[in-house]
């Protein structure tokens, strides 16, 4: 099955709370990864120069490159979001609230 027929079968509503889950996963993996080379630049500086090797930095170093699939979903689910001209559902919190002008 297509990827864009696919979406296109979806609700609204499971579009926006997927690509919000999909953002709030990548800005978890972005700073994990961000701490991660912090911490570890840390370590080969600082601490144990001699016991750490440059092999320790490449999985590191590849992790942004494992959210490179989740980029292109989010991608996919922002055009199909903007094919149906939907803004973005408000928190359920506030959804009983029915505020006029």
């Amino acid at each position: 099955m297509d990827k864009k027929n696919e979406l296109s079968d979806w609700s609204d509503k499971k579009l926006i709370k997927q690509r919000d889950l999909l953002k709030g996963v990548l800005i978890g993996m972005y700073v994990v990864c961000f701490l991660s080379i912090v911490a570890l630049l840390y370590i080969f500086f600082f601490k144990e120069f001699a016991k750490l090797s440059i092999g320790s930095f490449i999985p590191v170093f590849l992790l942004p490159v494992i959210t490179l699939p989740l980029l292109s979903q989010v991608n996919s689910l922002n055009k199909e979001i903007k094919s149906r001209n939907l803004k973005k559902i408000s928190p359920i919190i506030f959804s009983f609230l029915k505020l006029s002008n």
